[in-house]
């Protein structure tokens, strides 16, 4: 794909991204910045303005870009910001976060998929990110508090681990249900209790870990 070509891709995207509803400046200059291409498997390349999810392998998918749009847009990340992300797949997501913050610490259960979200970001010269891999349920209580946390997979209720990393007066982005179908929450942290905000349903691949779903489909 030509640069011109990359460019209008990206373009088009923020364009369909601003027709579903995101209003933000800043997350719409962010979505026209991240070359999409880069996070998807070569076999998808064609595919990868197209507002769907596509397969990176280990089960795991690439969120479609108007879902990543909206979780960040209610995340509301400011330049002053540390973020965690629980779940950083093929990187795409935490590119867009790091951006618009200051510091991103991001979590992922494979190593795999871990180390090749690095070397894209590295790649692009983004420098502010911090790549750990383990059980994202328990987020990284030495880097404790976060002013923002994302996760990016689905949990069947809030992990209290990750509140209790959560700033006070931050906001934690999650989508919660069954395996199958889940509405994705904005919870604040306001005297140390959640103040929950219905965003929209959704379907996202599961949470897996201490506090979020087991192997087998059963919560632990």
């Amino acid at each position: 794909m030509a640069v011109d070509d990359q460019q209008e891709q990206r373009a088009r995207l923020v364009r369909q991204i601003s027709a579903r509803g995101i209003t933000s400046p800043r997350v719409l200059w962010a979505m026209g910045q991240i070359p999409r291409e880069e996070f998807v498997p070569p076999s998808c390349r064609s595919e990868a303005y197209e507002d769907r999810p596509l397969s990176i392998g280990w089960g795991q998918t690439i969120s479609q870009p108007s879902i990543v749009a909206l979780m960040t847009e209610y995340l509301a990340p400011e330049p002053h910001h540390r973020i965690l992300e629980i779940g950083t797949g093929s990187g795409y997501q935490t590119a867009i976060l790091a951006l618009l913050s200051g510091e991103v610490v991001t979590v992922e259960r494979y190593p795999t998929l871990a180390f090749s979200a690095a070397k894209r970001l590295a790649k692009l010269g983004i420098q502010n990110v911090h790549f750990l891999w383990g059980d994202g349920t328990l987020g990284w209580p030495e880097g404790a508090p976060f002013d923002r946390i994302l996760v990016t997979a689905a949990a069947p209720h809030l992990p209290h681990p990750l509140f209790a990393q959560l700033a006070e007066c931050g906001y934690l982005v999650i989508p919660i249900g069954s395996r199958s179908e889940q509405t994705l929450y904005r919870v604040r942290k306001i005297d140390n209790r959640p103040a929950w905000e219905s965003v929209v349903t959704c379907r996202f691949v599961p949470l897996i870990g201490q506090f979020g779903w087991s192997e087998e489909g059963a919560v632990d």
